[in-house]
């Protein structure tokens, strides 16, 4: 019973409140990577409403216009593309589209494989073992070869795309919610729960689950940036997201033959890329220290 009541009591203790009082107190560089996820983020949900323009429209006499701080007009702030499209409203949709299809992947991944590797830890025996040969067989194919095979057969629907993105980081999914599952099942308190008759399904609830969800919201969130990569590059290859839809990948694909002549085409979505994925990493690596068990006694 005391062991219960110390797992419940570990958010109210003093410990508890010294780790958020450290992430309040966090570097200046990661509240600099916050503030520019929550920009990024409201200039995406916002597309629709702040887009200058309606990206697909196309005027061949404004093509390749530079932007305002090149010596272009305000007409269009951050010039136009080859197709005489404005850039900074296909930016803004091609944000939209990454980041969603990005946030897709990474639930839909992070839903199978933590199903997966909860069942496996949970039911263990044939079960335990079908899911490891599966995790083993998919960790052994690389991820750009997972996807292109997929898309290949399925199609490049935003559905499929977003099935296939994320079920590219299944495994790592699967072998966290696992492992996490293994070890809170050999706890103590367990036992102790288990003695005073809890119910199992309140323990799977109450404890295994709400245990391994804090490593699985880790690992989605460091993964998130190399799903952010994937679908640029799958976009950038031309198999990704088609147009007249807009992604920050596929900018940058259409854009690789003006490199020379104009290098704003794909320098401006490509740092876009670039700081989606910093930002995310860094917000990651906050939250694995946040979450870190290592750390409540410090």
């Amino acid at each position: 019973m005391a062991g219960i009541s110390a797992a419940k009591e570990t958010v109210a203790s003093p410990v508890g409140l010294r780790r958020i009082m450290r992430l309040k107190k966090a570097p200046i560089i990661l509240r600099l990577a916050q503030i520019v996820l929550v920009v990024l983020l409201v200039a995406a949900v916002l597309a629709p409403w702040i887009s200058p323009y309606d990206m697909s429209s196309q005027r061949l006499l404004a093509r390749l216009k530079p932007p305002i701080f090149l010596g272009g007009t305000s007409d269009h702030i951050l010039g136009t593309d080859h197709l005489g499209r404005d850039l900074l409203s296909r930016l803004l949709f091609g944000l939209r589209t990454t980041l969603l299809l990005s946030a897709a992947g990474v639930v839909l991944g992070a839903l199978a494989g933590g199903v997966a590797g909860l069942a496996a830890g949970l039911l263990r025996g044939w079960v335990e073992r079908i899911v490891v040969v599966c995790v083993d067989a998919h960790a052994s194919i690389p991820s750009t070869l997972f996807a292109l095979t997929a898309i290949a057969i399925a199609g490049s629907n935003p559905l499929v795309l977003a099935f296939v993105i994320g079920l590219c980081d299944f495994d790592k999914y699967a072998r966290v919610a696992r492992s996490e599952t293994l070890a809170i099942l050999g706890k103590p308190f367990l036992d102790a729960a288990i003695a005073v008759g809890i119910p199992r399904h309140r323990i799977v609830t109450h404890y295994v689950i709400r245990n391994a969800l804090s490593a699985l919201i880790v690992i989605a969130t460091i993964n998130f940036s190399t799903i952010v990569i994937l679908e640029s590059s799958l976009s950038f290859l031309g198999i990704g997201v088609q147009p007249p839809a807009a992604s920050l990948g596929q900018m940058v694909g259409e854009a690789r033959d003006y490199l020379i002549s104009d290098w704003r085409l794909a320098a401006i979505p490509a740092v876009l890329i670039v700081m989606i994925t910093i930002a995310v990493a860094l917000v990651g690596d906050a939250l694995r220290d946040f979450f870190d068990p290592h750390l409540r006694g410090n």
